[in-house]
């Protein structure tokens, strides 16, 4: 038995009513040469509860998942920065190259 599909598919040229979005139906998504981009991918993390509960306190209303996402993303960016910044430190303490 297939399932049939409870979204209504609109075309570029419909207007979304606050209907449409008060139903749940809709779910806007980014798209990238005419495809959908899945901006976030759904994983099971385990993680200590006292972090759990440091994030849910920093997060407040927000929601905890979001901040522990943007703390990721820093540290990555922050290691990346570290990784060139090192590399063009190790290049300026070789000198000028011999010709």
């Amino acid at each position: 038995m297939s399932k049939t599909s409870t979204t209504a598919i609109f075309d570029e040229d419909t207007p979304i009513t606050q209907a449409d979005s008060d139903a749940g139906k809709l779910v806007l998504r980014k798209r990238a040469d005419a495809r959908v981009v899945q901006p976030k991918k759904r994983v099971t993390l385990y993680l200590d509860a006292s972090l759990v509960e440091r994030f849910k306190e920093m997060a407040g209303e927000r929601g905890y998942q979001t901040l522990i996402n943007e703390f990721l993303k820093s540290a990555l960016q922050q290691a990346d920065l570290e990784a060139t910044l090192r590399k063009v430190i190790r290049e300026e303490l070789k000198g000028p190259k011999a010709a």
